[in-house]
């Protein structure tokens, strides 16, 4: 009795071409959500690392309405995509969804979460495990903060913004000129 012939393409053709997969395996997505207000260097620092690891990431910029946002979803929307338009397989999109339920609308089987501390690992921790109880199919990859954006949050970036600091070295330029206009428009407000 004759072996049946693998008809699919030779690994190391693949592998020479420089994908290493081949057009039989699935397309990996992950997702990188966050309130992304605003997007910080930091944020951008994660996305180009997983954007290496990933066929496709999506950035998905949530909506809490427990949070007091200063940027509209669509701004921050569109902050994130003019800051990854170098970086092919990451799309934008929003939600205010469950993540998990979000993640399987999409197909994505992973959830990115950047930590910069100790105490943030404790709570991505709690929120992972959440996460898996509900879809046990999605898993959570923890991605260290570089150590030159240990300290940047959003938070610290409005204050310094609030005051007029220069925050060119912590955000993207389409960050920077928002920021510039929210805060021109506030003092506007408080001018009169």
């Amino acid at each position: 009795m004759g072996r049946s012939v693998d008809t699919a393409p030779d690994r190391r053709e693949e592998e020479a071409a420089g994908c290493g997969r081949n057009k039989y395996m699935a397309t990996r997505v992950a997702l990188y959500p966050g309130s992304f207000d605003p997007l910080h260097n930091g944020h951008l620092d994660v996305i180009e690392r997983v954007s290496r690891i990933f066929d496709e990431v999506v950035v998905v910029v949530f909506i809490n309405s427990a949070k007091r946002a200063l940027f509209a979803p669509q701004e921050r929307m569109q902050m994130v995509d003019e800051a990854t338009r170098h970086l092919s397989n990451v799309r934008v999109d929003h939600s205010s969804d469950l993540l998990v339920r979000y993640a399987a609308r999409v197909g994505a089987h992973v959830i990115v979460r950047g930590l910069r501390a100790v105490l943030d690992f404790d709570y991505e921790f709690q929120i992972a495990l959440m996460n898996k109880r509900m879809a046990a199919d999605i898993d959570t990859l923890f991605i260290l903060t570089g150590e030159h954006y240990s300290y940047l949050s959003s938070t610290i970036v409005k204050e310094l913004a609030s005051y007029g600091a220069d925050v060119t070295a912590l955000v993207p330029p389409a960050v920077v000129a928002g920021l510039q206009e929210k805060f021109r428009a506030r003092e506007g407000l408080n001018d009169g």
